[in-house]
């Protein structure tokens, strides 16, 4: 797979909290760091998530914040 994107982080999924609608999915991308998905739970059922397999956090974004304790 090709993508535009140039944030690919590859994890494992670690957890999956199905919604009404959507289904938060939790990559680990290095021991102690998570990134969090918010998809619908189509694209979940889909892609056959399961916790314990491997998965991307793919992010694209036009803007990236950054913040500090003041």
């Amino acid at each position: 797979m090709r993508l535009s994107a140039r944030n690919i982080l590859k994890g494992k999924v670690v957890a999956l909290t199905r919604g009404a609608t959507t289904t938060h999915v939790k990559v680990e991308i290095v021991e102690g760091m998570v990134v969090t998905a918010s998809i619908t739970n189509e694209a979940s059922d889909d892609l056959g998530l399961m916790v314990g397999m491997d998965a991307a956090a793919i992010i694209k974004a036009s803007d990236v914040m950054i913040g500090t304790e003041l």
